[in-house]
């Protein structure tokens, strides 16, 4: 009887950790998205920026995104998604064209897909901007 009352205080103990753990992670998942919702995307003169392909990265959890970015002559010409982790953010990948249509990082992000949107812009940011220093 001890036996069975031990391993039922273990267990108990071993699932209110784990409960509690599951709820700090989503808190904290869920205060880093929100906090991308006023994330600023900063104005790249894409004019200033030397021929060729750049790779950038930015991921927020549970959406991780990498790009492609080739400029030619001051313009964005190719932009691709080597990878697009999201939740329910497909939508977002609509952004790319809104990118290269308006050859700006100044573009509103996709409807119901926010959050990708402002991680694939904040990915191609970083492509653009590490290459400038």
């Amino acid at each position: 009887m001890l036996l069975k009352t031990k391993i039922l205080i273990i267990v108990v103990a071993v699932f209110a950790v784990v409960i509690l753990g599951m709820s700090i992670f989503v808190q904290t998942s869920e205060k880093a998205l929100e906090n991308l919702k006023d994330m600023e995307i900063q104005s790249i003169g894409f004019a200033q920026i030397p021929n060729g392909t750049y790779l950038g990265s930015y991921s927020v959890f549970p959406i991780k995104v990498r790009v492609s970015v080739t400029v030619e002559s001051g313009r964005v010409t190719d932009l691709a998604l080597l990878e697009h982790r999201n939740g329910k953010g497909n939508a977002a990948e609509q952004i790319l064209g809104e990118i290269m249509k308006a050859q700006s990082l100044k573009v509103d992000t996709i409807s119901s897909a926010t959050y990708s949107s402002k991680v694939i812009l904040k990915a191609v940011e970083q492509a653009l901007t590490n290459i400038q220093k």
